[in-house]
């Protein structure tokens, strides 16, 4: 029985992190909707509803409760003006005010057609996921629901215990705020991508400001969670990059699997010469340059003992 359960694992995480926005969370909600099916099975009947529908039933509630009470969790560019360069981070905001990041391999299930894959992969960005903050908890499920896992409208009414009307309704209120809010698609993970990251991680490696800066959209942003100092604009960004007290030079970047998105573990040597990761990196491609860049500083190692550091 417990094989059984846990054969929807990845899945139901993907969806609670889309509908909660922290890797964690979602983890923590998953293992407390199998606890709870285990703990009902004998009641389970599949005459009513597939053992698949019935788990995810139980986990839109978990995170339906998680939600009741809690904050909406955003990036730094939805909490205020961007900062200029010369400017002071301010004071870190406390880990449950920021979207958080979620490992490919926890999220993303390995079925499906490529072009299934693809929503998977589009649907957990960052950008992405901070966007569906913005929909009231319930509309939220049923968009996820109808337009991420594709559920028709019968299924998520049932689900839900509502009716096809309310569904559809809410189906359209929450894709008419998602709209304002969505962002613009990321490039695929074609070959082009691929060159334009090699450019960009030597470039880093090699300390070439210049270079790096000539890889950014002219509008590119970027963070520091926990700190919410952001800064637009491809000036503003070589501004930052060149303060000596900012400077990375010794710094390598090591790739990951997080997001569905370019992601890397920012590592510094240490006083033994060792590299020691310190900040986990994701980036936004489109139009062939990096438009947005989100630094995680791990300030307390979780996001380390989450995201495994890759062999070299």
């Amino acid at each position: 029985m417990t094989a059984e359960l846990e054969q929807f694992r990845v899945e139901l995480t993907g969806f609670c992190y889309r509908m909660l926005g922290s890797g964690f969370e979602a983890e923590d909600a998953v293992q407390e909707s199998l606890v709870r099916a285990w703990q009902a099975y004998e009641r389970y009947d599949e005459r009513r509803a597939s053992l698949r529908t019935w788990l995810y039933r139980i986990a839109t509630n978990v995170c339906l409760d998680m939600l009741r009470s809690a904050q909406r969790r955003a990036l730094a560019m939805d909490l205020g003006p961007s900062s200029d360069a010369g400017a002071t981070f301010g004071a870190p905001l406390p880990p449950d005010r920021w979207i958080l990041p979620i490992p490919d391999a926890r999220a993303l299930p390995a079925t499906g057609s490529p072009e299934e894959q693809a929503v998977q992969r589009e649907t957990i960005r960052l950008a992405f996921v901070a966007a569906l903050q913005h929909l009231p908890p319930r509309q939220r499920a049923v968009l996820i629901l109808r337009d991420v896992l594709c559920w028709s409208a019968e299924e998520v009414a049932g689900l839900l215990d509502g009716t096809v009307p309310a569904v559809n309704s809410a189906l359209q209120r929450a894709r008419a705020t998602l709209r304002s809010h969505a962002p613009a698609p990321a490039d695929p993970p074609d070959a082009a991508r691929r060159a334009l990251l090699d450019r960009y991680c030597a470039a880093f490696e090699r300390h070439d400001i210049e270079t790096l800066v000539s890889l950014l959209h002219e509008d590119a942003t970027t963070s520091m969670p926990p700190f919410v100092w952001w800064l637009r604009g491809r000036e503003q960004i070589r501004r930052a990059m060149l303060a000596p007290e900012a400077s990375c030079a010794g710094a390598q970047l090591r790739p990951v699997a997080v997001n569905g998105s370019p992601a890397f573990w920012q590592t510094r040597p240490g006083p033994d010469g060792r590299h020691e990761p310190f900040a986990l990196v994701l980036l936004e491609v489109a139009g062939g340059l990096v438009t947005d860049t989100v630094t995680y500083l791990d300030l307390d190692g979780r996001l380390l003992s989450a995201v495994a550091l890759p062999d070299r």
